[in-house]
């Protein structure tokens, strides 16, 4: 695995004049990759089929973090440095401490086993986030009869948050950690949760919808815009109204931002790994 640079591509960005954004693809030959997260100079990610997950430190290139992650899906790390992982195929939620040990927080809800928990947040108290919809083989296994939405206490109480009829997607939190942020797959919508200071989520509304594509992973910089993967790489105020949208060479599943500067949005498509130079940081939850 080899980082390769890419092209640059003019873009209009956030109302400015159309500038020229590089775009360098950072990882290749892989199956198909998801959940990225930044965090100490590393970026880390998933490729699902290969049942790994990776980390890529520039100057450094591409290299094993884990071994049979059991289909590990979204990633994310909390304050102390621990890493959570959707096990999409032992369908649980994990936390993996600074000396590699795993964690099973939750593999139940009221008895009867996840469908597919897929990505994962953590606010800065320690809530945490998570959606579990299913797809493909995972929907005849279901014990479940509803997709969830779900939130893990900082005391390790399990509650649901939401109910959708279709299948939540991606998971982000405002800058400030007072609004949570659901992709919907099948409704092709971005809902929104205001949450209290416990964490208890409230207010449930539509902010985007009518998404091109299928609305995968979700991420927000420092101004509260929203950047979702979906048949593009779309970016809303938010308010919900689109602003951006990057035409990458494969369909983007999932972002995150990272550098020391926290302004390159790395962006995992099918089996590679871009990264886009931006001109706005990224926020941080941990």
């Amino acid at each position: 695995m080899r980082a390769i640079v890419g092209a640059a591509v003019a873009i209009g960005l956030f109302a400015q004049e159309p500038q020229r954004l590089e775009i360098a693809k950072i990882a290749e030959g892989l199956t198909f990759t998801e959940g990225p997260v930044w965090r100490n100079g590393v970026l880390y990610f998933s490729d699902i089929p290969s049942n790994r997950i990776l980390q890529y430190a520039p100057g450094r290139g591409t290299h094993v973090f884990r071994e049979d992650s059991n289909g590990a899906n979204g990633n994310t790390f909390d304050l102390q440095g621990r890493l959570y992982s959707c096990e999409s195929r032992a369908r649980r939620v994990t936390r993996t401490d600074r000396n590699g040990k795993i964690e099973v927080l939750a593999d139940r809800f009221e008895g009867k086993r996840f469908n597919e928990p897929n990505d994962i947040v953590v606010r800065k108290d320690g809530n945490v986030y998570f959606t579990d919809p299913a797809f493909g083989s995972s929907s005849d296994q279901r014990e479940l009869d509803f997709y969830g939405v779900y939130r893990i206490t900082p005391k390790g109480a399990l509650e649901v948050v939401a109910k959708p009829k279709g299948r939540p997607n991606g998971v982000a939190l405002s800058p400030n950690g007072r609004i949570l942020y659901i992709s919907n797959s099948d409704e092709r919508n971005i809902r929104a949760y205001d949450l209290d200071k416990s964490g208890a989520a409230s207010n449930e509304r539509v902010v985007v919808s009518g998404i091109a594509g299928v609305p995968d992973g979700l991420r927000t910089d420092e101004e509260g815009n929203l950047y979702l993967a979906a048949k593009e790489l779309f970016v809303y105020s938010p308010e919900g109204k689109q602003i951006n949208a990057f035409d990458l060479p494969e369909t983007p599943s999932n972002c995150a931002f990272g550098d020391a500067d926290m302004q390159s949005l790395y962006v995992t498509a099918r089996g590679n790994v871009y990264r886009l130079r931006m001109n706005v940081k990224g926020s941080v939850q941990y």
